[in-house]
């Protein structure tokens, strides 16, 4: 739906991220542009029963609490977001919101017999009655808005592969229509586990090219067959410009439009034509009151299964019509993976940090492209391209699709 007309504009001022190709944003806009992978054979449990044994394999952060593996991602990458907005590590906020995309719910049957282990010492944030509770999605948000202070009720999006970008859009809506003024937004899943990844192999959605673990994601390749999963998290920092300008905030970007819409298709494919997807980033273009001539560039959603990719290459054609062909357009899932719930809020890290870079970042493995998949999705090397607004978007099963419009700060000045 198109969202309501806005009373503040709302920026970003605090990044931070957890990703198979690195662990702070830096290091993971370096990967991107250098055009590396992090997808790797799996090494966290045995997958010697599973068809796929490969994944992009994030990093737990040293002081990780045992677990649930998309809660630890999720702390370290709100420490870094929030540490780069300048706010302190506990700064109560009435008016402050938590906003994240959260992974399904996996009971661990690893957890429970560590938790019947003698002498195990459940960490201080999961002891007692979260304990009990294993680690429910709504644990996360809970955690985050303890930790720092956010009084406003918390929002937790499971809208599978969109909710990352759910996460973000959401809590732009609360600061524009201004019922807050602060806002901790992003995703975080980790689905590389044996339940995890026997369900997708089960979809027969993920890709069997584990001898070349590097060269498996390969977005809108004719060889594609199926996306590497990931894991890791996102977390931006959004807030009114007003207050950002007020108090010397560094201005990363505008979020200036959000727009969302539901195939109700089939559960693990997306329209032929791509109707949901060409429905959601045109609510957003409408949404941030801009046309398809001011697209600059495109994050895709990008999977590298057999359908998606010329599903979303359809809408693509129908939003920018005539421009289709000359709009760089990226896929940042053939480097890391798809990273589920968090995809969104990671691609949307490097969405940002590429257009304040002013390149456009390759999809790599994109050696054939299919002809179904003919436009131009800057194959194998990254590419100078100044970008004012880019849409980057996320489609998910069962038919959850979600789009943001990114500005750049530059448009942002009085």
């Amino acid at each position: 739906m198109v969202g309501p007309v806005s009373g503040h504009r709302v920026v970003v001022t605090g990044m931070g991220v957890v990703t198979p190709l690195g662990s702070e944003v830096k290091a993971f806009l370096d990967g991107l542009v250098a055009g590396r992978s992090g997808v790797r054979k799996i090494s966290i449990f045995d997958t010697a029963s599973l068809p796929t044994k490969i994944a992009g394999q994030s990093e737990l952060p040293p002081d990780a609490p045992l677990g649930d593996r998309k809660i630890a991602f999720a702390l370290e990458a709100a420490r870094q977001a929030m540490a780069d907005a300048g706010f302190a590590a506990a700064a109560p906020q009435s008016d402050a919101v938590v906003s994240m995309g959260v992974g399904l719910e996996l009971f661990h049957m690893e957890n429970l017999v560590a938790r019947r282990a003698p002498g195990f010492e459940p960490p201080s944030d999961l002891r007692g009655r979260l304990g009990f509770l294993q680690t429910p999605s709504d644990v996360c948000v809970h955690l985050l808005a303890k930790r720092y202070g956010f009084a406003a009720p918390p929002l937790v999006h499971v809208s599978a592969c969109a909710a990352g970008t759910d996460a973000i859009g959401a809590a732009y809506r609360l600061i524009a229509t201004g019922r807050r003024r602060v806002a901790l937004a992003g995703g975080t899943d980790s689905m590389i586990n044996p339940l995890g990844v026997a369900g997708f192999c089960a979809l027969t959605a993920t890709t069997l090219r584990n001898d070349e673990p590097e060269k498996a994601s390969r977005p809108f390749d004719r060889t594609r067959d199926g996306f590497v999963m990931g894991e890791g998290a996102g977390a931006l920092v959004l807030e009114r410009y007003e207050d950002a300008i007020a108090r010397g905030a560094t201005l990363y970007a505008e979020i200036a439009g959000y727009g969302t819409s539901f195939d109700a298709y089939k559960i693990a494919d997306p329209h032929p034509e791509g109707r949901g997807a060409f429905l959601a980033m045109s609510r957003a273009l409408a949404d941030a009151r801009i046309t398809p001539a001011d697209v600059d560039a495109v994050n895709a959603h990008g999977t590298g299964t057999p359908k998606n990719d010329p599903a979303e290459t359809c809408a693509l054609k129908t939003l920018l019509g005539e421009r289709a062909h000359k709009v760089p357009i990226s896929a940042t899932k053939s480097m890391i993976g798809h990273l589920i719930s968090a995809a969104g809020a990671v691609e949307t890290v490097a969405s940002i940090g590429c257009m304040l870079r002013g390149v456009v970042h390759p999809t790599i493995n994109l050696h054939e492209p299919d002809p179904a998949c003919d436009l131009d999705y800057v194959p194998l090397v990254a590419r100078d391209h100044r970008q004012r607004h880019v849409v980057s978007s996320s489609y998910g099963f069962g038919g959850h699709n979600a789009s943001i419009v990114i500005r750049h700060p530059e448009l942002l000045a009085p």
